[in-house]
């Protein structure tokens, strides 16, 4: 890639992730003299990539004129994936979801056909959108599981035979294709548009039929040695002689997870001690009966509040460990469970101040995630960004 190719890369990486920037602030982020930087940007004008988006507001002197990315100038497919649905869109270079949001059942446990069957759905979703596909810039996929981002392999679900699954889809739909960790995409999503922006080190757990966790340390998002850090599900925890279907005894998403939650409404409202709004959960798809949880939450149901109580504590009580051991800044709950709101607050800090050095403790915010369930859609739209040197080189539009 030549070095002004290069340039165009970062100065476009620098316009996607901030609503719109001026010349020298683009000029200092990219480490690159004013000139230069604008020079680019009127290559990129002129290509209808990026747009003039209006003056920065006056801190004395001439207004300088900032700059956006052009919303319709390449589109990205996202992909998020749990281990009962998959959801697709094509989302905007904007990062907005321009598309139907696509869901299909695709259960990942012990699924053959599973990378078949993704690789069917995001075609037939990109048919649906209309969107041309010379103008997508990537595929970005978060998923479960142990993934291992280097050798594009899913260790957990997905099984790929001998290629990756990233060479599979691309062989098949000749888009680039990035996979990631649904949590790390989570965190990466929160640190770049959401609730940690600035933040240096923070905590985002994915409350979804698991419980996930990304991590920002010292501004990056960290992976561990082999990509795998984060499985927060898996701590033993509980002495409960629950067997996880990880195959040990007490892992925290068998009392904590969006799953033992509709269980456990379920077990109260059929010993039926408590009074309740809600009829037995009965639907086989199980974001429905998460929906009804959570309207019935709102309206102030006393059964779920309790149970959503329960959880939250355990969580808080697990969340101490993180604050123990990382003295983060900041805890975010995030994922599919941010659909409850603030309603998770009360019992999770309760459970992290009875289980805390308060010294610690007293240091970390706790808040709940505004964008919640497309917190993942969001972030594997960010991941395409992120390692997007092979996809803007492939660009026929930067081959000047």
């Amino acid at each position: 890639m030549s070095k002004r190719l290069h340039i165009k890369k970062e100065v476009l990486r620098a316009v996607y992730f901030n609503d719109s920037l001026s010349c020298a602030e683009i000029s200092e982020r990219i480490e690159k003299s004013i000139p230069t930087t604008m020079s680019i940007l009127s290559e990129l004008m002129k290509d209808e990539i990026i747009e003039e988006a209006g003056y920065a507001q006056s801190s004395g002197g001439r207004r300088p004129i900032t700059y956006s990315a052009k919303a319709d100038a390449f589109y990205i497919v996202s992909v998020a994936m749990d281990q009962l649905i998959t959801k697709i869109a094509i989302l905007n270079f904007k990062n907005e979801i321009v598309s139907k949001v696509f869901e299909y059942d695709l259960v990942l446990s012990q699924n053959e056909q599973a990378l078949k069957n993704l690789t069917e759905y995001i075609k037939e979703s990109i048919k649906k959108s209309a969107v041309s596909t010379n103008k997508i810039l990537g595929i970005g996929i978060g998923m479960p599981g142990f993934v291992d981002i280097k050798k594009g392999i899913n260790y957990s679900y997905i099984p790929s035979g001998h290629e990756t699954i990233a060479s599979y889809i691309y062989r098949n739909l000749n888009i680039p294709v990035y996979i990631e960790n649904d949590s790390t995409l989570i965190a990466l999503y929160e640190q770049k548009f959401g609730t940690t922006v600035g933040d240096h080190n923070a905590m985002v757990v994915n409350i979804n039929w698991g419980i996930g966790l990304g991590m920002i340390i010292e501004g990056q998002i960290y992976r561990g040695y082999n990509g795998f850090a984060g499985e927060f599900s898996h701590i033993p925890f509980f002495n409960n002689k629950k067997i996880c279907y990880c195959g040990k005894y007490g892992c925290l998403e068998t009392e904590a997870s969006l799953q033992v939650l509709v269980e456990k409404v379920n077990d109260k409202l059929r010993a039926g001690t408590i009074p309740s709004s809600l009829e037995l959960l009965t639907q086989r798809n199980e974001e429905e009966n998460v929906a009804k949880i959570a309207e019935a939450a709102m309206n102030g149901d006393k059964l779920v509040l309790e149970t959503i109580s329960e959880i939250g504590y355990d969580l808080g009580r697990a969340s101490a460990i993180l604050i123990h051991i990382f003295n983060p800044e900041k805890i975010v709950f995030s994922g599919r469970g941010a659909l409850f709101g603030d309603l998770w607050l009360p019992s999770v800090l309760q459970g992290i101040n009875e289980n805390s050095i308060p010294r610690l403790a007293e240091a970390t915010k706790v808040v709940v995630s505004k964008i919640g369930a497309n917190a993942e859609l969001l972030g594997a739209a960010a991941l395409v960004l992120e390692n997007g040197t092979k996809v803007l080189t492939n660009n026929t539009i930067f081959e000047h």
